[in-house]
C-alpha cells in the first residue's frame, strides 16, 4: 500500500477561499465505495474490490429481507427500540463472577436478540432494556435533528441507517461482553452467547476491507460511512478483539482454531493499513485523519462540520494502540516517533477551553498560567493550524467565528493526547531505537 502523502489534490476536497476571510474553506463529501470507482483501480486489486462490495450489497438485501419476513402485512410495526448509550448498559470491568448472574445473562439476551442477521449491532441501545420484539427493527433512531436537505449524514433511506455498526463502540463492545458471559456460563446455557460471538467474528472478518481498513457501517450504507474510520476507535478496536480472539485466552477457547488463525491475519492487515495511512507532510510521518478514503487512502470529511484535517483524538489513539503492540516493528516505532513527535510540536500551553453547551456568547479559549496541554480537534493539513467546521460545510481558523450552536456543541479542544505522550515517556525506555 501506498503511504498517503500531502501535498495532495486538496482541491478535489475543498474548496478554498482566500485565508484572510472568515471561511477559509468549504467541506466536500467523502465519495462511496462503487463499481465506477473500482473500476478505475488497477486491474490486480479490482477483483478484491469488486467482490467486497458484492458481499456488501447481497448481505444488505439479506438483512432486510430477513426484517420483511418477520413482519404481518397490514398491521403495525413494533416501536423502535429506546435510545441509550449502548457502551454504558454492557459494563466490561466487573468481577468474573458478576457475568455469570441473571442481570448480566439478560443483558447478553437482549444484545442476542439485536444482532443483525450479517452478526454486527446498531448503535444507541439499551441492552438492559428489553429483548427485541419480532419484526422490531434493528435500530433505535440515529437520524440527526440537524439534518439538511444536502447534510452528509442524510441517509439514503431513514428507515435503514446503521444497521451494523462500529460507530460509538458498537459491535465490539456487544463482543467483549458475550465473550464475558460466555466464559461465566458453561454448558448448554452458554452455547447462544458462544454462536452469537463467533457469527460477529464472522462480521468482522467480512466487513474489513481488502487493504485492512473497517467502515463505519456495513453492509455499506454510502458517503463517509464507507471510508476507513478511525473516529470512535473502529479500526483499532476491531484489531484489538481480534487479537484477543487469535490468541485464544480463556474467554476465547471456545473459538475454532481456523478462526483463530484468520482473526491474527486480519489484525495485522489493520496494522499495515494503520501505517499506510498516517500522513507525510514535507516528507515527515505526522498523525491521521478521521477518516481516510477507502480506495485512495487519502483524508476525507464526515459530518458538515468535519472537514478534512489532522485529527488529534483518533490519532492520540491510534498512538496508544501501536505502544500496546508487544513486539512492534521498526516501522511502528517509527510510527509512534512521528506522530508523538507531531503532537508535542501542535501542544498549546497556557490556554484553557471555557464553557459548556449554554455558554452565552459561546466557548472560548481563555489564558491562564501553567495551564495546558491544549489540542486542537482539526489541524490542517497544509497550514498546521487549528481548523474548525459548522454545519453549513464552512470551514474556519477561529472557533469564534463558528456558529453557537457548533460551537458549544462540539469537543473543539482538549487535554486527550496527553495520554499518548505519558505512555511514550515509560514506552520509549523499552525500545533501543525510540528517541525520548
Amino acid at each position: 500500500m501506498h503511504r498517503t502523502h500531502v501535498p495532495f489534490l486538496l482541491a478535489s476536497l475543498l474548496v478554498f477561499t482566500p485565508l484572510h476571510a472568515a471561511v477559509i474553506g468549504t467541506s466536500k463529501p467523502a465519495q462511496s465505495i462503487t463499481a465506477e470507482r473500482i473500476a478505475q483501480l488497477p486491474a490486480k486489486d479490482r477483483a478484491a474490490w469488486t467482490a467486497y462490495l458484492d458481499r456488501s450489497q447481497q448481505q444488505m438485501r439479506i438483512d432486510r429481507a430477513t426484517l420483511a419476513a418477520e413482519r404481518i402485512p397490514d398491521t403495525p410495526e413494533p416501536p423502535l427500540p429506546k435510545e441509550s448509550f449502548s457502551a454504558r448498559s454492557m459494563p466490561l470491568h466487573r468481577d468474573a463472577v458478576w457475568y455469570g448472574t441473571p442481570e448480566a445473562r439478560h443483558i447478553a439476551d437482549v444484545i442476542v436478540s439485536f444482532q443483525t442477521p450479517a452478526g454486527g449491532w446498531s448503535k444507541n441501545l439499551d441492552m438492559s432494556g428489553p429483548a427485541r420484539l419480532r419484526g422490531q427493527s434493528y435500530t433505535t433512531d440515529n437520524l440527526s435533528k440537524h439534518l439538511g436537505p444536502d447534510d452528509f449524514d442524510a441517509p439514503k433511506d431513514p428507515h435503514w441507517n446503521y444497521v451494523g455498526t462500529l460507530d460509538n463502540d458498537a459491535t465490539n463492545t456487544e463482543l467483549h461482553f458475550l465473550a464475558l458471559v460466555s466464559a461465566a456460563t458453561p454448558g448448554k446455557d452458554g452455547d447462544p452467547y458462544r454462536a452469537s460471538f463467533l457469527k460477529g467474528i464472522h462480521y468482522l472478518l467480512a466487513a474489513q476491507f481488502p487493504n485492512g481498513g473497517w467502515p463505519q457501517v456495513w453492509p455499506l450504507e454510502g458517503g463517509y460511512h464507507d471510508a476507513i474510520t478511525y473516529n470512535d476507535n473502529a479500526v483499532t478496536e476491531s484489531a484489538e478483539v481480534l487479537t484477543a480472539v487469535a490468541e485464544g485466552g480463556s474467554d476465547y477457547a471456545f473459538v475454532p482454531v481456523g478462526l483463530r488463525r484468520e482473526s491474527g491475519k486480519a489484525a495485522h492487515r489493520a496494522l499495515e493499513c494503520i501505517l499506510a495511512t498516517q500522513i507525510v507532510v514535507d516528507g515527515k510521518r505526522t498523525i491521521w485523519a478521521q477518516q481516510h478514503d477507502t480506495l485512495t487512502l487519502a483524508p476525507v470529511s464526515a459530518r458538515n462540520f468535519e472537514p478534512v484535517a489532522l485529527a488529534t483524538g483518533e490519532s492520540s489513539d491510534i498512538l496508544l494502540y501501536l505502544m500496546e503492540l508487544p513486539h512492534p516493528s521498526p516501522a511502528v516505532v517509527a510510527s509512534v516517533q512521528a506522530g508523538i513527535a507531531w503532537l508535542k510540536t501542535t501542544a498549546i500551553h497556557g490556554q484553557v477551553w471555557i464553557g459548556g453547551r449554554d455558554t452565552p456568547g459561546g466557548r472560548h479559549l481563555e489564558p491562564q498560567a501553567g495551564a495546558g496541554p491544549l489540542w486542537a480537534r482539526y489541524y490542517s493539513i497544509t497550514t498546521g493550524k487549528p481548523i474548525f467546521g459548522d454545519r453549513d460545510k464552512t470551514i474556519h481558523d477561529t472557533v469564534s467565528d463558528l456558529s453557537l450552536e457548533r460551537r458549544n456543541g462540539y469537543a473543539w479542544y482538549g487535554s486527550g493526547p496527553e495520554q499518548a505522550l505519558e505512555a511514550y515517556v515509560v514506552w520509549s525506555t523499552h525500545h533501543s531505537t525510540a528517541t525520548r
